[in-house]
């Protein structure tokens, strides 16, 4: 009988500590799932600023650049672009966009000396850069998390108690071909 009581007193600390081990794991992974939805957030958040700065130079040039329709409206476009992307994939692709208009926009802006000494514009288009750069750390520092998380999910023990309470893969930040092509500096000297 004595035998039986212990026998029953191990087998319940064994389910206990096996439970709170479970416990352990799930709250590790539900851990790392947060700090990839905070990552994306924060990506957000500065997304969100460009547009903001992208607008205001829109409207800054607007006055300057009237005959310059095309490069507002590029800019413009791209701008709306980075605002519908939703995957990190379009997000890539919107930033390329954005990018590239905004190459454009600063290589019209060269004609106009009163729009490129005008304080406001000079401004967007700092905060602009700074933004972009802290973008990139951002989504540096969200490939990580992911890249920490997708290894956790797929690691033993940790791979049962993901695919029992759902914990799937994320998809990390992949810049476009376009991003990483050469560039091809000798052409940008021959527009001069």
């Amino acid at each position: 009988m004595i035998l039986g009581i212990v026998a029953g007193f191990v087998g319940l600390v064994l389910v206990v500590l096996l439970a709170a081990y479970v416990v352990s794991i799930y709250n590790q992974l539900v851990s790392l799932r947060e700090r990839v939805d905070q990552a994306k957030q924060n990506i957000d958040v500065l997304l969100k600023q460009r547009q903001d700065e992208l607008r205001k130079l829109i409207d800054a040039a607007k006055e300057f650049m009237d005959h310059e329709e095309q490069v507002l409206t590029q800019l413009t476009e791209a701008r709306e672009a980075a605002e519908q992307a939703e995957s990190p994939a379009e997000q890539a692709a919107a930033d390329q966009q954005v990018r590239q208009a905004m190459l454009d926009f600063e290589a019209r802006a060269e004609a106009y000396p009163e729009l490129r000494s005008q304080t406001n514009m000079l401004q967007f288009q700092e905060r602009i850069s700074e933004i972009e750069s802290q973008i990139a750390d951002r989504r540096e520092f969200y490939n990580e998390a992911v890249t920490q998380n997708n290894t956790r999910i797929a690691q033993f023990p940790y791979v049962l108690v993901a695919r029992q309470f759902g914990f799937e893969e994320r998809e990390l930040f992949e810049a476009t071909a376009a991003e990483t092509a050469d560039v091809d500096v000798g052409s940008a000297f021959d527009d001069n």
